[in-house]
């Protein structure tokens, strides 16, 4: 039966729907199944990660953090220190986290259905490798939890066209796009405001470049609210310690899974000979000493930025560092970081990717735990707007 039906059972006066509890156990289950011995010639992955409602350990209970990622593609170097290094540290710190694969969002381009499905289970894979651990957070997929959709199309009513018409990233989208962008692409920045709302999450991981839409999302919380009487919280923003990484060939643009210059963007998966070809061919200047002048030369000083953030040393530290070096020796220096940075995870995301049913079921388990929080949110949206 899928999780789709169970909007068809009354909710427990716990709030939380029978159906979904049991569903949700019955797949914890599966997963611990899955921790049974292999036959040899199986994959080992080591002690496997089971999901325990009951063993979500208290932290922070006045913090529910959500945050997504689009699956078109192996995680770059970007993604890692822009978003994924401060989900795991997130889900040490607070009680509630959710982390759903925004498959949904995806589509706002045209994608090819098997490349899209197996992109849905290769960001699971890179997600666990990277250490998003679902004992501690729920990882979920976006598309299969129908409050997201439902939460969407109640805001969309309530938000003007204009609005959405002068967000920068519609601008700058739809004019790559010919000027023929879809109405998703318009209306994906409301689905993003209901994947945060359906929980009632207050605190929100994001980039700068996202600053913009989650000014959206809580005007239409506090609109919801003037409206339907205080309901959701209003989210705030938590801005990564981590700026921006640039792209390697153009340090006036970030790094992107969607760059055409293959050797703009470190992958996650990219292969040591591959980092070091792609540093070594990085664009600085003319001037061969190693410094941090951002606004000056661009170029370095992404540079000696990803150096910092891959190590974990002060930016001033790197650069004392690397007296001495000229910037040949300097890329070659921060290629080795980065490899060495990601060799484990590396080695992790293809061991994960070779057991393809572990990662479905991580993501059934997540995304039916995820229902049992939304559910009940949404019925009493319904009954707020008047159409329950």
């Amino acid at each position: 039966m899928s999780v789709l039906g169970a909007a068809a059972f009354p909710a427990s006066r716990s709030g939380t729907t029978p159906w979904i509890y049991h569903a949700t156990v019955k797949m914890t289950q599966e997963l611990e199944d899955s921790d049974k011995p292999r036959k040899a010639n199986s994959c080992q992955l080591g002690p496997r990660l089971t999901v325990k409602l009951q063993n979500i350990k208290q932290k922070d209970s006045m913090k529910r953090i959500f945050s997504g990622i689009q699956p078109t593609g192996i995680p770059h170097l970007g993604n890692y220190l822009g978003a994924i290094e401060s989900w795991v540290r997130l889900q040490d710190e607070c009680d509630t986290v959710l982390y759903s694969i925004v498959d949904l969002h995806s589509i706002t381009i045209p994608q090819d259905p098997t490349v899209l499905r197996q992109s849905i289970l290769d960001m699971t894979a890179a997600l666990l490798a990277c250490g998003i651990n679902p004992r501690k957070s729920i990882l979920f997929q976006q598309s299969q939890v129908s409050e997201h959709a439902q939460l969407s199309w109640i805001l969309t009513c309530m938000v003007r066209l204009p609005r959405l018409q002068h967000l920068h990233q519609w601008k700058a989208k739809s004019a790559k796009q010919q000027s023929d962008g879809t109405v998703g692409l318009l209306t994906y920045p409301v689905l993003q405001a209901a994947d945060i709302l359906t929980y009632k999450s207050t605190h929100v991981p994001v980039g700068e470049d996202q600053v913009q839409h989650m000014e959206l999302v809580q005007d239409l919380a506090q609109g919801f609210n003037k409206k339907y009487g205080k309901f959701f919280p209003v989210p705030k923003s938590i801005l990564t310690p981590m700026k921006k990484v640039k792209s390697l060939r153009d340090p006036s643009v970030k790094m992107s899974k969607s760059d055409p210059d293959k050797l703009a963007t470190i992958r996650v998966t990219d292969s040591p000979e591959d980092i070091v070809h792609k540093f070594r061919k990085a664009v600085t200047d003319c001037t061969s000493e190693v410094t941090y002048e951002p606004s000056r030369r661009a170029g370095v000083s992404n540079l000696v930025a990803i150096h910092a953030a891959v190590t974990g040393v002060p930016v001033e530290d790197v650069v004392r560092s690397s007296t001495g070096l000229d910037t040949a020796r300097y890329k070659l220096k921060v290629a080795n970081a980065v490899i060495e940075k990601f060799a484990p995870i590396r080695s992790e995301i293809e061991k994960l990717k070779r057991d393809r049913d572990y990662l479905e079921k991580v993501l059934r388990v997540g995304s039916a735990k995820a229902k049992e929080i939304a559910y009940p949110v949404l019925q009493e949206v319904k009954k707020l707007v008047g159409i329950l």
